[in-house]
């Protein structure tokens, strides 16, 4: 973080591992370093999201089962909120691209009600997820642009998430 003489903090365009660490929320809001990614930081962190879910679902099936996911989901929301807000504060900029933890959690929830699924349809959630996230049609694009801090910063993720889980509900039914 850099204060300017007039006490402001000066905007961080490219922010490192070394800013990432500076501070609790900023590991978080960044994803555990997949928002640092070069390119395309929203997709690193929902891919983050993916193998993390995977990952501790495999290892440890008896303990993250769909009710502690849901546990997660919600603590992990309010933390993010948290998180967001800081690190936004931090970097000058309210909702910075390398601020992925929305993406995470957003994608959890995907997966928590998708699964089991295969790997195929795991695939189209990830499409549709980021598509959603990116494009921010009605009203995600509102809340994106009139919800401000963590908690604006969490929301449209977890609507683009909605969008998402709505599409797969009615594949299912048509």
């Amino acid at each position: 973080m850099t204060t300017l003489e007039s006490g402001q903090t000066a905007k961080i365009n490219k922010p490192t591992a070394r800013f990432m660490l500076a501070h609790p929320a900023h590991l978080i809001a960044q994803g555990f370093g997949s928002g640092l990614s070069p390119i395309m930081p929203g997709t690193s962190g929902t891919l983050f999201a993916w193998l993390s879910f995977s990952v501790l679902n495999t290892r440890w099936p008896e303990l993250f089962t769909p009710a502690v996911w849901a546990w997660i989901i919600v603590l992990g929301f309010a933390i993010g909120v948290w998180a967001c807000a800081v690190t936004g504060k931090h970097m000058g900029v309210a909702d910075h691209g390398s601020m992925v933890w929305d993406e995470i959690i957003a994608f959890w929830l995907v997966l928590l009600f998708i699964m089991p699924a295969g790997f195929s349809t795991q695939c189209w959630a990830f499409f549709w997820f980021r598509a959603f996230d990116m494009v921010k049609p009605p009203p995600i694009g509102y809340f994106d642009r009139h919800l401000k801090g963590g908690f604006g910063v969490m929301w449209d993720d977890i609507l683009a998430a909605l969008y998402t889980l709505l599409l797969f509900a009615l594949w299912r039914v048509i």
